[in-house]
């Protein structure tokens, strides 16, 4: 559906948008905030992420995506380095540049992030929505996700 047939039916498609982008970022504000222990930092969290979805990077190419300087995301590898998060190995295409890897330390440190955050999220569904709304978040996730694809 696109926002002419949606106006057609009745549906004010900007307000519909208006309020998912604003409780959709309350929600990434919230989870960014949940302790998780272990110390990594947010700048620490998305490089080790990205890595680990999108494969081997340069330290520039990471600063790109993250939107971060050159030099924060080296002080940031460095850091990751000394725990043995990340390996640095040449390009084997380039032996001047350096590709990153997330090591499988640092993939089990993302993915015990990711459960902790996970047990929290569930814990406060079942404590505060009703069987029914949590079916129609259940319904609506899908959407969301097609949605986030989309933009």
């Amino acid at each position: 559906m696109d926002a002419d047939t949606g106006a057609d039916a009745g549906i004010d498609v900007d307000r519909i948008a208006a309020t998912l982008l604003a409780s959709v970022g309350m929600l990434l504000r919230r989870v960014r905030q949940i302790p998780t222990g272990g110390g990594l930092s947010l700048p620490e969290r998305q490089a080790l992420s990205r890595l680990d979805h999108s494969g081997p990077a340069t330290s520039s190419e990471l600063a790109r995506q993250v939107q971060i300087t050159a030099q924060a995301m080296g002080a940031t590898l460095g850091a990751l380095q000394a725990r043995g998060m990340v390996e640095r190995r040449p390009d084997p295409q380039d032996g001047r540049r350096v590709i990153l890897n997330v090591t499988d330390a640092g993939r089990q440190e993302l993915s015990e992030k990711r459960n902790a955050r996970a047990e929290l999220f569930a814990r406060a569904l079942g404590d505060t929505f009703t069987p029914e709304e949590l079916r129609q978040l259940a319904t609506a996730a899908p959407l969301l996700e097609r949605l986030a694809q989309n933009i």
